[in-house]
């Protein structure tokens, strides 16, 4: 195999061996991945074809670096006001923050992806992050550049990380301002954000730098007198769901906008069912954040969360009982969730083994309300719960069902003789006492030492 050295002078010879190497490389996996047996001599030379790329791509940047650094040392010293503060280089894209100090745009972005909200040079906490490009210090740059002989990449095509232009950048503010035309615009544009939000993470990162980005995408659901388009309902709730999975930032930003969690809450009741699950899905993402949930349970996004459990869609019961059962780790929503009768919906759904798996951590974690114990003992949750152990092979599942039956047995005696007999007749709960989970052995345990205590006490009167 040649080696990649031997083009490095000739940039346009390094992109012709480049694509060599890939379709070698590209014939190389297909031969390793159908092969039965792992071939190490293919392995061997795939892995020597990745070394050689890598160097090609590392000779590429050191090269282009040293060809600049080259023209900046013969221009002499560049003038301080010109260097970033974050890179202390010159800067190619300034741009202002909040603090009113100047950046270039790649390094400031990197600061503040990192979940930094505080001004570098200054410690200034931002209010807002976004990016103001500083025309003034720009042409200024270019002045001096033109002056020695230095060539900088135009805005337009200088890319950012991840390979985002300042061009993408306009194409996005584009597309925001069409969400306030006509019905055919605001369709077009929806479709193109639920995409660039799905699979561009510098897209999703400009809806927490740009101001109003947010109730822009929001505004044909806000401003919908007769019921949003179907289409373009269902394409910005996912866009709302994509921008909330980028970061905690996101999901705060998201969650403290005025219109989003109505319009989220709304979504969950109407639309097609791919835009209830979504919506539902944008909920489950939002509660991973503790003041989010409290913000998600007061303004009513359980209940109708449990009505969608109800109706028992399959493609939608899986980010309905998430979201439950995220909003719920909070004390307060467990109270609510109980109220709104998600104890009633969850169990006749485990009773007709819909779903077991994804249901049972919800219940399990409502069962610590006494009022969840009362209503599952209401119900006849016992024999329900004994069976699930006796049938899965899921540990995490028989943990859950040993977990609720602990609360009921500590809370309501009525269900003891049904738990003695259950014992007596398939040992039920020794079995998990001696090869459960950690926990679900202490929960046993508990169990019958209650049971065992409760005959000696009996014994004795």
């Amino acid at each position: 195999m040649a080696k990649s050295g031997v083009i490095e002078g000739d940039p346009a010879a390094a992109a012709v061996r480049a694509a060599e190497l890939k379709k070698e490389l590209l014939k190389l996996v297909k031969a390793i991945v159908d092969e039965e047996d792992v071939n190490l001599d293919a392995v061997e030379r795939a892995y020597q074809m990745l070394v050689a790329l890598k160097e090609m791509k590392l000779k590429k940047t050191v090269s282009l670096k040293l060809r600049s650094d080259r023209e900046l040392a013969s221009a002499g010293t560049v003038p301080e006001e010109f260097k970033c503060p974050l890179s202390m280089e010159l800067m190619r894209d300034p741009v202002i923050i909040d603090s009113g100090q100047t950046y270039d745009r790649p390094f400031i972005q990197k600061w503040l992806k990192s979940g930094n909200r505080t001004c570098p040079k200054t410690q200034q906490v931002l209010t807002h992050t976004t990016l103001a490009p500083n025309h003034l210090i720009r042409e200024m740059i270019t002045k001096w550049c033109n002056k020695h002989g230095i060539k900088l990449p135009d805005p337009v095509n200088y890319t950012y990380e991840e390979g985002f232009a300042e061009s993408d950048r306009e194409h996005f503010l584009s597309l925001l301002n069409r969400m306030s035309s006509s019905l055919s615009e605001q369709k077009e544009a929806a479709k193109e954000l639920r995409r660039l939000t799905r699979k561009t993470a510098s897209v999703r990162a400009l809806f927490a730098e740009t101001p109003n980005a947010i109730p822009q995408l929001l505004a044909p659901l806000r401003d919908a007198t007769n019921g949003p388009h179907p289409d373009l309902h269902e394409d910005i709730i996912t866009s709302v769901l994509n921008i909330a999975i980028h970061d905690d930032n996101n999901k705060k930003l998201v969650a403290e906008t005025p219109a989003a969690i109505p319009l989220l809450i709304d979504a969950v009741k109407n639309g097609s069912i791919e835009t209830r699950s979504n919506a539902a899905a944008a909920i489950f993402t939002l509660s991973a954040l503790d003041s989010n949930k409290a913000l998600l349970g007061k303004s009513g996004a359980l209940k109708p969360l449990i009505e969608l459990l109800r109706e028992g869609h399959p493609a939608a019961m899986n980010d309905a009982a998430s979201a439950i059962f995220n909003l719920c780790i909070l004390h307060e929503n467990k109270v609510r969730a109980v109220r709104d009768g998600a104890v009633e919906v969850i169990l006749e759904k485990i009773k007709n083994k819909a779903r077991v798996d994804i249901l049972l951590p919800p219940l399990a974690l409502l069962s610590t309300n006494q009022k969840c114990v009362e209503e599952m003992g209401d119900l006849e949750a016992v024999p329900c719960l004994f069976e699930i152990i006796r049938e899965t092979t899921c540990d995490r599942n028989k943990e859950n069902c040993i977990a609720m039956l602990h609360a009921i047995c500590f809370s309501d005696r009525t269900k003891w003789k049904a738990m003695r007999e259950e014992e007596s007749m398939h040992r039920t709960i020794s079995q998990v006492a001696q090869n459960g989970t950690s926990r679900a052995q202490r929960k046993a345990r508990g169990i019958l030492e209650r049971l065992n205590k409760s005959v000696n006490v009996t014994h004795t009167a």
